[in-house]
C-alpha cells in the first residue's frame, strides 16, 4: 500500500482513484474504537484494556497514523455557539470546476469539512467562526473571489443534537468500554459556566492538538513556548469546556464506505424531539438543526448505494412527522475537520483548525 506522506507536509493532489484499502485486523480496530472512547488514553491503559502490550498498541496506532487510516484530532465544541458558529454551505460552480473550487476552499482554516456531492449541489462545506458577524463575512469572501462559484446557500445550525465524534467503531465489549470511559477526559462543565475568551495561548494548543491530538504535554510545551505546568492546566480547561477530541478513521475501512446528506423538515414542536431520536440511529454520523428552509440536516454513513433510498424510507416511517426535501450522495470528502483527505479516504496532510 503506496503510504502518503506524513500530516503537514504537501502533496500532489490525486490524480484518480486509489487502490482498495486492505481491512484492518480485529487489533487494529479494537485500538481506533479504544482512542475514539479516550482519545488521548495512555499506552498503559489500552494494552491494560485490550490485554496486549503497551509497545505493540502504541507501535499499531503509529503506523496507522503514518499511513493516514486513522488519526486523533482537537476541535472547538460544536455543540456550544458561545463557542463557535458553523453554517453549512451549499455551493454551486461552473460545470467541471467543483474539485478545483475544493481545493481552494481545502487550505483555509476557518472550512474544516468539503464534501463534493451529486444531487442539487456540487459541494458542501462547512465554515466555522467565533460569531454570526464573523461567518458573515467569511462566507461573503470566501465564496466572491473564487470565480468558478456559481451560488451559495448557507444554513446556520442552530443545534447539533449529535456529531461525528460520538460514533463508535463497536470492536470492544461493554466491560472494555466502560474502562477507558471512566479514564476519559471531562467531556462537560456546568450549563451556567460560560467559557472563557480565547488567547494566544488557547489559539495555539488548539492548532497543536488539531494535528496531533495526542501530542504529549512535553512536546506541547516545547512547540507552545509555554511551561509544561501551564500547558498541562490550559489543556484541561480546554478538553473540559471548549475543545473536543475525536479520533478517526479512513471512511472506507469502517464498514459503512458511503457517504450521504439528507435536508428535511419537522414541525417546530416536534424539532428536538426528533432530532434527539434522530442521534440515536445507527447511521447517523450527524444531526444539525438549522435556519433555514430546511430545519434538519443528517449526515449518514451507508454500506451501499442502493441503501441511500433505503435509508430515508426507514426515516419516513419511524418518524412520520419527517419530511425529506432533498438529498445528496456524497462522492467523495475532500476535507474532514481540517484534515485533506486522498480518494481512498486517507489522511495526507492537515490544515490546523485555528479558534
Amino acid at each position: 500500500m503506496k503510504v502518503p506522506p506524513r500530516d503537514g507536509q504537501e502533496s500532489a493532489a490525486p490524480c484518480g482513484p486509489e487502490p482498495r484499502l486492505a481491512p484492518l485486523d480485529e487489533l487494529d480496530r479494537a485500538i481506533v474504537h479504544a482512542l475514539q472512547i479516550h482519545p488521548r488514553a495512555p499506552w498503559a491503559l489500552v494494552g491494560e484494556v485490550l490485554g496486549v502490550n503497551p509497545v505493540t498498541a502504541a507501535r499499531r496506532w503509529q503506523r496507522l497514523r503514518t499511513a493516514g487510516l486513522a488519526w486523533v484530532t482537537a476541535y472547538p465544541r460544536l455543540t456550544d455557539a458561545r463557542v463557535v458558529v458553523t453554517g453549512v454551505v451549499e455551493v454551486d460552480v461552473r460545470p467541471g470546476a467543483a474539485e478545483d473550487v475544493a481545493r481552494e476552499l481545502a487550505a483555509e482554516p476557518a472550512v474544516p469539512n468539503i464534501k463534493l456531492t451529486a444531487g442539487g449541489r456540487d459541494l458542501l462545506a462547512a465554515v466555522q467562526a467565533p460569531g454570526l458577524d464573523e461567518l458573515s463575512r467569511l462566507t461573503t469572501q470566501l465564496f466572491q473571489r473564487i470565480p468558478d462559484v456559481r451560488a451559495t446557500r448557507t444554513h446556520i445550525s442552530t443545534g447539533l443534537p449529535t456529531e461525528g465524534s460520538r460514533w463508535r467503531l463497536r470492536s470492544l465489549d461493554a466491560t472494555q468500554t466502560s474502562r477507558l470511559a471512566a479514564e476519559a477526559e471531562p467531556a462537560d462543565v456546568p450549563r451556567h459556566a460560560p467559557p472563557a475568551h480565547w488567547d494566544s495561548l488557547d489559539t495555539r494548543l488548539l492548532e497543536l492538538l488539531s494535528t496531533d491530538g495526542r501530542a504529549s504535554l512535553r512536546d506541547l510545551a516545547t512547540a507552545s513556548g509555554a511551561s509544561l505546568s501551564t500547558v498541562r492546566r490550559r489543556v484541561h480547561s480546554l478538553l473540559a469546556s471548549r475543545v473536543l477530541l475525536r479520533c478517526d478513521l479512513a471512511r472506507p475501512l469502517s464498514g459503512w464506505p458511503l457517504s450521504a446528506a439528507y435536508f428535511a423538515s419537522v414541525p417546530s414542536p416536534y424539532l428536538e424531539e426528533t432530532s434527539r431520536a434522530l442521534s440515536e440511529v445507527p447511521e447517523v454520523r450527524s444531526c444539525a438543526i438549522t435556519a433555514g428552509p430546511h430545519n434538519l440536516l443528517i449526515d449518514v454513513w451507508l454500506r451501499t448505494l442502493h441503501d441511500v433510498h433505503v435509508f430515508e424510507t426507514h426515516l419516513s416511517r419511524r418518524f412520520p412527522r419527517l419530511t425529506v426535501a432533498d438529498r445528496s450522495v456524497v462522492l467523495r470528502t475532500v476535507k474532514h475537520m481540517g484534515r485533506i483527505l486522498d480518494h481512498a479516504g486517507r489522511s495526507v496532510r492537515v490544515v490546523p483548525l485555528t479558534a
